[in-house]
């Protein structure tokens, strides 16, 4: 997570969605008392810096809570969200390559514990988003040109930088990984972004 006093934003990382790289992006266009939590493992780059009891995903409700209410209300809060069926293959593609190989795509699944972001940029209730715009992973590199043009932060439209993408060698689309059943399963478990964000398989 970032909280930016040099371009008075608060990013919020969610899960397998480029965070990382927007993470290593921002470090070095950031000022020295910009709060930048670790990474692990460390991306070239990056610079962790004043995070204290901050952490990579921390929630947008706790740091409402931990930052004094003039930075909450004045600082431009953002996340990014992304397909679920996309993002469970490649969150899958990660536990695969860390396992070795070991664990099937129906084993994964079978476990129940997805990529889900939502708890991250809601309130305690899980109902209500905190954050000001959730861009879509889809349109990345638009949505971000266009959030970086608003606070001022340099952009030559891309982030250059590809953390983690490397897990993913198998290059077939996300709808040819699951059966009717798998879908389903991924369908109930990301019910409310699918009904925030229309999100289709």
């Amino acid at each position: 997570m970032i909280i930016s006093h040099t371009y008075r934003f608060i990013f919020v990382k969610t899960i397998k969605t480029a965070g990382t790289s927007i993470e290593a992006y921002l470090s070095p266009h950031c000022g020295d008392q910009d709060v930048f939590t670790p990474l692990n493992p460390p991306v070239s780059g990056h610079q962790p810096r004043n995070f204290g009891r901050f952490y990579n995903h921390f929630s947008a409700w706790g740091i409402r809570q931990a930052v004094p209410a003039d930075i909450w209300n004045t600082y431009f809060k953002w996340c990014v969200e992304r397909n679920p069926w996309d993002k469970t293959v490649s969150d899958y593609c990660m536990l695969r390559h860390r396992s070795g190989g070991r664990v099937s795509f129906e084993d994964y699944l079978a476990r129940g514990r997805f990529p889900r972001s939502w708890e991250l940029y809601t309130d305690m209730d899980n109902q209500t988003i905190l954050v000001d715009q959730v861009l879509r992973y889809e349109n990345l590199d638009t949505e971000l040109g266009a959030v970086f043009d608003r606070l001022g932060v340099p952009w030559e439209g891309r982030l250059g930088v590809r953390a983690k993408s490397g897990y993913r060698t198998d290059p077939r689309p996300y709808q040819e990984w699951f059966d009717e059943s798998q879908r389903d399963r991924v369908a109930r478990a990301f019910a409310d972004e699918l009904r925030e964000f229309a999100y289709a398989f």
